[in-house]
């Protein structure tokens, strides 16, 4: 007998009636296969279709100045809302029995920090009645509930977050995610046309690239997976590719070790940052500049890639912040530049950790491929430049080749 099986479907696998119908399709044949299969879905399409998350937000943004935070979050609750009873429905005229659960009712508990909340708990007692009633749950994704009662977002992605924490909660044999691609891919096909899609990659490499620019599953929904050990698949809802296992170890006949013996997993970029400049007030003296930190954690700007040096202290903030992070600056007296023209591009693999000669494959490949280096950050499992906006097609190509990641 197999167990529970959680089905995440985005946005644009539910945009037309033909796309719902492969849907319907996907769910359906999980369960013929034997599992108890909870659904959980995104609003229907993508900006500009009547229900999706940006037409609605827009729908008040275009009409009013100001719209209060919990105001909005019930208003982009609803396209959620609508996709449920959508897909429930299709699935009723197959002959299965559907309940529609709102995030609320699925037990997703939340803090109140609207827009973009985190998950406190998740109590799945609902959804276990409705499958012991021979029924499918089909669960807004995106929202949850506060302790106060009040409807709360996950922000963007939140989506697959809300499968993975269902998972966890649920002891599911595995969260798959459906989407328009087949799998989390070595690079963007967009700018590397050679780019492969990966058959596994661990937990941590899925969090690194996503976090580094790739948008196939938001990191946050890694994390829930890797803390509670569930198995993604990354899967595509219009075709039958085996898409990609995000685990550490994969259970089918007998436990695989997926880590591999590639340095490299895969490359990937972040165009939307801007690179901030703090200078000291006196020079030499770079500990007048670090209260930047202090001014704009204050006003929760997350920032990254930080260089700390006497003459200059540097960072980048996300792209939508970079006026905010301005007037914070100007209103305080720094002195500082904050320019739009480097991008972060990011190398990811758990084989890296250890291994002598990665860096000088990566400066060699862009050197010949004539790309200039800004500036350098690295963890265990990344390595990440500072490159010239209009390089980066020619950096991922050729960090790509240099590892052999189309192989």
């Amino acid at each position: 007998m197999k167990g529970i099986l959680v089905q995440k479907f985005g946005g644009t696998s539910l945009a037309t009636a033909e796309n719902r119908k492969a849907v319907i399709d996907k769910i359906i044949n999980s369960i013929n296969r034997g599992y108890k299969v909870v659904v959980v879905v995104s609003a229907m399409g993508r900006e500009g279709a009547p229900y999706a998350t940006d037409t609605l937000i827009n729908l008040a943004q275009n009409s009013y100045e100001y719209i209060n935070p919990r105001a909005k979050d019930l208003l982009m609750s609803c396209g959620e809302i609508i996709a449920s009873v959508v897909v429930g429905q299709g699935l009723k005229e197959r002959g299965h029995n559907y309940e529609a659960l709102t995030g609320a009712q699925a037990g997703i508990i939340t803090d109140d920090n609207y827009g973009n909340t985190r998950i406190l708990e998740v109590n799945p007692q609902r959804i276990l009645e409705t499958l012991e009633a021979n029924k499918v749950p089909v669960v807004t994704g995106f929202q949850g509930v506060s302790q106060e009662g009040e409807i709360t977002t996950l922000g963007r992605g939140g989506s697959d977050t809300t499968a993975t924490a269902l998972g966890a909660a649920l002891h599911a044999e595995m969260v798959e995610i459906y989407t328009d691609v087949e799998g989390v891919m070595t690079a963007d096909p967009n700018l590397v046309p050679q780019a492969r899609v990966l058959k596994h990659i661990t937990y941590e490499e899925a969090c690194e690239l996503a976090y580094q620019g790739a948008k196939v599953i938001h990191p946050r929904a890694v994390e829930i997976a890797r803390r509670e050990r569930v198995p993604i698949m990354i899967r595509s809802t219009f075709t039958e590719s085996p898409g990609t296992v995000i685990a550490d170890t994969f259970s089918q006949e007998k436990q695989i070790d997926i880590k591999g013996d590639q340095a490299v997993t895969g490359v990937t970029s972040r165009s939307n940052v801007s690179l901030v400049e703090v200078k000291p007030r006196q020079p030499q003296k770079y500990a007048t500049a670090l209260g930047c930190f202090e001014v704009l954690a204050a006003a929760n700007i997350s920032v990254d890639f930080i260089n700390v040096r006497p003459e200059m202290i540097t960072f980048i903030v996300n792209r939508e912040l970079a006026a905010r992070t301005e007037e914070l600056l100007a209103k305080t007296e720094y002195n500082y530049t904050v320019s739009n023209n480097l991008i972060k591009v990011s190398v990811v693999g758990a084989g890296m950790t250890g291994l002598p000669g990665v860096m000088a494959k990566m400066v060699k490949a862009l050197k010949g491929s004539e790309v200039h280096i800004y500036q350098t950050t690295d963890s265990h499992t990344t390595i990440s430049f500072l490159v010239k906006r209009d390089d980066e097609q020619d950096a991922l190509q050729a960090l790509h080749s240099q590892f052999n990641l189309a192989q």
